[in-house]
């Protein structure tokens, strides 16, 4: 018996709707072998998977995700993770840039609380989108929203 792809209840093998959410399903019967029944404009992962690989390695996978992926979810996280480690990152490379000229001591400081904190966030983002939520950085998510678009 299928599942719906958005709340996980049970529903009839040809049921259009989720009769709990009300979701669109997308039927599988028929495809031909060889052929991916994932519907077009996703990477054929589960959404809260898909929302947790896009800040696996950061801004990079978030990238990846934003292009391969059109489902609101996983955009969302992808372009939450460009915007959080692509800014931790441009963070660390200014602070390494301008403490090297003089207090290295207080810039390597500063780069240790920005990658610990960026280890914290990867985490818990992390968690978040594995389970399900839309976890809304404050400045992040609204600074993605602006970039590219409310998903």
């Amino acid at each position: 018996m299928p599942h719906c792809t958005k709340c996980g209840a049970t529903v009839a093998d040809n049921a259009g709707f989720c009769p709990n959410c009300g979701a669109p399903q997308a039927t599988t019967a028929g495809a031909p072998a060889g052929i991916s029944s994932a519907p077009a404009g996703t990477s054929g992962i589960a959404e809260n998977v898909a929302g947790l690989l896009c800040y696996l390695l950061g801004w990079i996978t978030g990238l990846i995700f934003f292009f391969i992926d059109k489902r609101p979810f996983v955009r969302f996280h992808a372009a939450q993770s460009i915007i959080v480690f692509g800014g931790l990152m441009i963070i660390q490379i200014a602070l390494t840039m301008t403490f090297l000229t003089g207090g290295v001591a207080l810039g390597f400081g500063l780069r240790a609380v920005v990658s610990i904190l960026g280890f914290v966030l990867w985490i818990v983002l992390m968690i978040k989108a594995y389970q399900g939520e839309r976890y809304r950085l404050p400045i992040a998510a609204d600074l993605a929203d602006q970039l590219f678009g409310k998903s």
